[in-house]
């Protein structure tokens, strides 16, 4: 079998939310984090055999990128990876299931959002690469003056820098509250739905996520 270049932007962004991960039978990849607070699923090109988990996420990646045309083998307690016509080869050991955080076997369930919105995949790179510039810790979903707005700020500092983006018309008030560090997606465009009950569904072309609210979120319709 050989990897596509998608599925290995989706186990690159993968390892950025657990450097673990748990392979299934078929074609779908899911992680989740080790707080269980971020929660990906994406349909992939391949089908592979069989269940195996990979300890260290990133050096399985490392490893494949030396071979210009990797080729794999599947077997019961490891992978071979070899060079397709030429002279390289590589076993490549699983791990234990039992030693990685795993994602529960159905997704999440979103209970009805109150907040529903689009975020294009230029609105999600300059939100997160303003509250990186900034150093702020949090992406804030605000409701207020009838805009909905993605906003970096701080929200346990009342004289903290913001960095806000206008993606919606609303008459509610809100403030959902996420990590920076918790938004750890793939460039594309998303499908926004975030729900009082302290959960959220980012739903893009390639990759799906579920993200917890932080305390302090509050939402008054």
């Amino acid at each position: 079998m050989k990897l596509s270049d998608n599925t290995f932007d989706v186990l690159k962004n993968f390892s950025t939310i657990n450097p673990s991960l748990v392979f299934k039978t078929g074609n779908v990849l899911r992680t989740v984090s080790p707080q269980k607070n971020i929660l990906a699923s994406a349909v992939v090109s391949e089908s592979f055999p069989q269940d195996f988990a990979i300890y260290e996420l990133n050096q399985f990646i490392g490893l494949t990128s030396l071979f210009e045309d990797a080729v794999m083998d599947f077997g019961e307690k490891s992978l071979t990876i070899k060079e397709n016509g030429g002279n390289s080869t590589s076993r490549y050991t699983y791990t234990d299931p039992s030693m990685v955080v795993s994602p529960p076997e159905k997704d999440l369930e979103l209970p009805d959002p109150e907040v529903q919105f689009n975020m294009s995949a230029a609105d999600y790179k300059k939100i997160v690469n303003a509250a990186n510039q900034l150093s702020l810790p949090e992406i804030v979903v605000r409701g207020a003056d009838g805009t909905c707005s993605l906003v970096a700020t701080d929200t346990k500092n009342p004289t903290s820098n913001e960095f806000g983006l206008s993606v919606a018309n609303t008459e509610a008030e809100f403030e959902f509250i996420f990590k920076t560090e918790n938004l750890k997606f793939m460039s594309d465009d998303y499908k926004v739905s975030v729900s009082s009950k302290g959960i959220s569904h980012f739903l893009g072309s390639v990759v799906e996520y579920w993200v917890a609210t932080e305390a302090g979120s509050k939402y008054n319709g």
